[in-house]
């Protein structure tokens, strides 16, 4: 008994000195080994990133070392040394800004969800990993042709459908494969079950990356509840999410209840219209009102009131759930019923399934508007969508142009390809444009993406998952592969629903004034500070922007900066004085500032508004919310008539 009480001491203090060493006398910042393709011990916890790339394309250089216990890194390193040579030349094109990046994951002050979002990554990269691995074997073995045939056959399908309840899954869900994507849509034809209890569900449940603890998050829960509830004894519609994190949300009712804030509108759209709840009065036909005064009687008192709701025991119904621009929108039998704005890190990409619970018979659910690729070998002339070989640093660019891009957004990228990268100044390589994608949850979004970098080589691939609240990381990403891998005056930032009039923003730039300052172009604020509304999409709290103005600041559909400013960003990045802030258009305004006061450099501001961010507008140089059939129409119309004509 002695002994084991000892031997319990004696591991107790090694617990306790383990936990001191790395828990408290060592930074987050040391613990990094950002090693993509090393050959590592199997037990060895490493960070899957690649060294320094040389010219020729090869891998070597130092990596800093990471500790087993740093909670940002918990997955195993796999990666044989034999794919390193073959996947070099893949490496160089598709993860050219990960090494720099290394010095922004090493800062001690990261936001808890910036490492949550590099850890998510990390699991989706060991997988995605296997999948460049087995190709690569396959490509050896002379068996490429078979596995890409494989592959097309697990394409992302564009529509999905179960006719009848016994088709559906076991737990009541319909399979997505590849996420949702702006304009999806998924329609439920059911009947409520008479005499039930007068309630269903519809659930939007989010994806895991395989290594995932904890149950999928819930994007969407939509709670119809015919007989009411604990708070009312009338039909409500309640909408909320749900996170193994955080567990539920704070809800929405519809109709809203007493004392409840109503919400802002949601693409326009009200979250809850006001008809749901209001009391409508029943009325016979005036054709049988006006029959004989026998009747009278009958009619006596006939009039009723009922709070009008979109669901009804026993009838059927057909209820459509569209993704919007800020959120989720339901209509019932055509008539618009309720909106629910999108919440952080709960993003349509990100569902992979639905889900229906509670009292109902369904007839049919139908989803269409996925996201879905194109196959290489399905697209014709893919060799001219192809990008024009890197070139050297030693030749000077005019532009170089990074495009916010999310992983499933394939036709957005396709539809760019074959429009405005279709530019004289893309084809010759004296402007270069890349796409700045992160990883995805769902694996098979994953492999396309890759698939589609491969083919292109005009991806660059971020070692996170993509969230909205994380694309400042992708800012940084451009100003270091701007810097790092191209010699390029100016450098440009856009989205991939924005068309670009290249000649126009050359002559933009052409036409400053002070060619002696930094630059910042675009549509400039001067003015504006913090939205303080905490229901607003935008809200930034006093701990986050304590000042009630922000420096100037140019809208993200599409900005250009000078390259010392993208060269002061990535050489800084790993600093705290280059702030993290989650807005990237203000945050790139807020990085001059600093550029401006520490390097006491001047800046010149041009404001113009033809970098238009609310859609298309007249001898428009940037036009935004464009979607892939409009961005072809753009182009179309650009090359008929020589000057910009808005489609829609």
């Amino acid at each position: 008994m002695k002994r084991k009480l000892e031997w319990g001491v004696i591991l107790f203090t090694v617990c306790v000195i383990f936990v001191i060493r790395f828990g408290y006398l060592e930074g987050p910042s040391q613990y990094f080994n950002l090693d993509l393709f090393s050959k590592s011990s199997i037990t060895s916890i490493r960070l899957y990133w690649p060294p320094a790339l040389g010219a020729n394309g090869s891998f070597g250089g130092e990596q800093p070392r990471i500790a087993s216990g740093d909670s940002r890194a918990q997955a195993p390193s796999e990666s044989p040394a034999a794919v390193v040579q073959d996947a070099a030349s893949s490496a160089l094109r598709v993860l050219g800004a990960w090494s720099g990046l290394k010095r922004v994951f090493n800062r001690s002050d990261l936001a808890h969800e910036v490492i949550e979002g590099f850890k998510e990554g990390i699991l989706a990269w060991r997988d995605l990993k296997k999948y460049v691995e087995e190709g690569e074997k396959d490509k050896d073995k002379g068996t490429e042709a078979a596995a890409a045939e494989a592959v097309v056959e697990k394409r992302c399908p564009y529509s999905v459908s179960s006719t009848n309840a016994s088709e559906l899954a076991s737990d009541g869900g319909v399979q997505f494969p590849c996420g949702l994507v702006l304009d999806s849509s998924i329609t439920v034809i059911a009947t409520v079950t008479p005499a039930g209890s007068g309630d269903f569900q519809f659930e939007l449940v989010g994806a895991k990356a395989s290594g995932d603890v904890g149950s999928p998050p819930v994007i969407l829960h939509y709670n119809v509840r015919i007989l009411g509830d604990k708070l009312t004894a009338e039909a409500v519609i309640i909408q909320n999410t749900w996170t193994s994190s955080s567990a539920w949300g704070e809800e929405e009712r519809c109709p809203y209840v007493d004392k409840q804030p109503k919400k802002n509108p949601v693409d326009g759209l009200e979250t809850c219209i006001e008809q749901v709840g209001k009391a409508i009065t029943w009325k016979p036909p005036l054709e049988r009102r006006s029959e004989t005064t026998k009747w009278s009687s009958v009619f006596k008192g006939s009039e009723k009131s009922k709070p009008w709701f979109p669901f009804s025991e026993g009838m059927p119904f057909a209820a459509t759930i569209w993704v919007g621009w800020e959120g989720f929108h339901m209509t019932v039998n055509g008539k618009h019923i309720s909106s629910f704005e999108y919440r952080k890190g709960l993003e349509p990409w990100l569902v992979s399934k639905l889900q229906v619970k509670g009292d109902l018979r369904i007839s049919s659910i139908i989803a269409t508007g996925l996201p879905i690729s194109e196959s290489a070998e399905e697209v014709a002339g893919v060799e001219f969508l192809k990008a024009p070989p890197l070139p050297g640093k030693s030749k000077k660019l005019k532009l170089f142009i990074g495009v916010f891009s999310t992983t499933n957004n394939f036709d957005r990228r396709m539809a760019i390809r074959r429009s405005w990268m279709q530019s004289d100044e893309v084809r010759s390589s004296d402007v270069v444009v890349r796409f700045f994608v992160g990883l995805h949850k769902q694996d098979q979004v994953n492999k396309e993406m890759w698939d589609e970098a491969k083919t292109y080589g005009d991806i660059q691939l971020l070692p996170f998952v993509d969230y909205y609240h994380l694309i400042t990381l992708k800012t940084i990403a451009i100003c270091i592969y701007a810097t790092k891998h191209v010699n390029a005056d100016y450098v440009m930032k856009t989205d991939d629903d924005s068309f670009v009039r290249i000649d126009a923003v050359l002559a933009a730039i052409d036409g400053r004034r002070a060619r002696s300052k930094s630059l910042l172009l675009g549509e400039v604020e001067k003015t504006n500070g913090p939205e303080r509304d905490i229901n607003s999409k935008w809200y930034i709290s006093e701990a986050e922007f304590p000042d009630p103005k922000y420096p100037p600041w140019a809208h993200g559909p599409g900005y250009v900066i000078s390259s010392d400013i993208a060269k002061f960003v990535s050489t800084t990045s790993g600093k705290k004085e280059l702030k993290l802030f989650k807005l990237e258009d203000v945050a790139m305004g807020i990085w001059i500032d600093e550029y401006h006061r520490t390097q006491r450099r001047a800046i010149e501001y041009v404001d113009d508004d033809k970098f238009v961010s609310g859609g298309c507008a007249e001898n428009y140089i940037i036009a935004h919310y464009q979607n892939p059939r409009q961005m072809l129409c753009l182009w179309q119309e650009l090359k008929k008539h020589q000057r910009p004509v808005c489609c829609n």
